[in-house]
């Protein structure tokens, strides 16, 4: 007897057939270069935990005592019982890091650019996004209800032809770009996308998912390294190098104004909890004064870079503590990602449709040792 349900059977199994299934990975340990993952103890080659701030005490027990004082919960959404001094504290130190004048915490990254993008373009407006930027930025575009058009990965002379052909015929227009690509590694032409939003009359709304903590010599991103000094609107995580949950959107004061009025994300949403405003606020605190985890973390990127070219296997981009390494087909990918669990490496294979062509997603600490990154470098010399 049918069901209406009965097409979830079907999709499963096409998802099954293109070997395009996943399951989640049980973790029992604190967050690490070591990690025990259903339960064996593994060297954590996947984690955004570029700095290695989730684990650290300082940011462990800026949230037990945020917790304390205010519990666990933010009770409500921050215009109405969820604004704490917390979340202003948190959001002038992103401002101060980011060099802007105001920013506004979200629960989520993803939230963030949902919220930013759809309360900024609508149906009378254009958005023009990288062909890889992330779901987020896809996502909002779509939900703005803007005329959505991607132009090829990096490619400027497509974003400016692009521009050419169809800025004229809207009323406002957005650029849209991930400054470190999660899946590849590369990184965003910035100064030359802002020059041509100069041209254009454009907006430009970059995520620093990947860049927040790693990039510029304050951690203030990808922006603020290549010294862009054009107005932007930024978007970023605080769940990656600085070791905590949810997002921002960073730029002009009258931009994080309109936010608060107009972004659903925010405003029909929970505020961030205690603990996580908290340990965020901790983490900005650990990125600006203690910089020597970030010459470490390209220290090792380097390290790494050198032995992947010494072994002959080349990645995708070496820019960033992102290293994707294609070995081929699907199937065959996940062999390796199978090899190298077998030897205690957790760096799974990423696939389709999360992304174009299967690979092995690297991705380094500042607090992986020199010992660490060697016996990754010798299993993938074993392959």
């Amino acid at each position: 007897m049918s069901t209406p349900y009965d097409w979830l059977d079907r999709n499963l199994a096409s998802i099954h057939k293109a070997n395009w299934y996943r399951s989640t990975q049980t973790i029992t340990s604190k967050a690490g270069t070591i990690a025990t993952i259903d339960g064996c103890e593994m060297l954590m080659f996947a984690s955004n935990n570029y700095l290695g701030l989730a684990s650290d005490r300082r940011l462990i027990e800026a949230a037990m005592s945020a917790t304390q004082m205010y519990g666990t919960g933010s009770t409500g959404s921050r215009l109405v019982t969820g604004h704490l001094a917390l979340h202003e504290q948190l959001e002038q130190a992103i401002a101060d890091l980011k060099n802007t004048e105001a920013a506004l915490v979200f629960s989520s990254g993803y939230l963030a650019n949902l919220g930013a993008i759809s309360a900024i373009v609508g149906a009378r407006d254009l958005v023009l996004g990288d062909a890889y930027n992330h779901s987020c930025l896809k996502k909002g575009s779509l939900l703005s209800g803007a005329k959505a058009i991607n132009y090829l990965h990096l490619d400027i002379a497509d974003l400016a032809a692009k521009l050419q052909e169809n800025r004229a015929k809207y009323r406002r227009c957005l650029i849209t770009t991930d400054s470190v690509f999660s899946m590849d590694g590369d990184l965003a032409p910035l100064q030359e996308i802002m020059d041509l939003a100069d041209r254009y009359d454009c907006m430009v709304l970059v995520d620093e998912a990947h860049g927040t903590g790693v990039f510029g010599d304050r951690g203030g991103g990808l922006t603020n390294a290549v010294g862009i000094e054009q107005e932007l609107i930024q978007v970023g995580t605080l769940s990656k190098a600085l070791g905590s949950l949810g997002g921002y959107v960073a730029g002009s004061a009258k931009l994080i104004d309109y936010l608060r009025n107009r972004a659903a994300t925010w405003i029909y949403t929970t505020a961030l909890s205690p603990a996580d405003t908290a340990a965020a606020i901790a983490a900005i605190n650990l990125v600006t004064t203690e910089p020597e985890r970030r010459q470490q973390l390209w220290q090792n990127v380097e390290f790494l870079k050198q032995g992947l070219q010494d072994l002959g296997i080349q990645a995708i981009a070496c820019d960033s503590p992102i290293m994707a390494i294609e070995f081929g087909d699907i199937e065959l990918t996940m062999q390796i990602a199978q090899h190298l669990r077998h030897n205690g490496i957790f760096a799974p294979a990423i696939r389709p449709p999360t992304v174009p062509t299967a690979r092995i997603r690297l991705t380094l600490m500042a607090t992986h040792t020199t010992s660490q990154i060697q016996t990754l470098l010798q299993c993938l010399a074993s392959v």
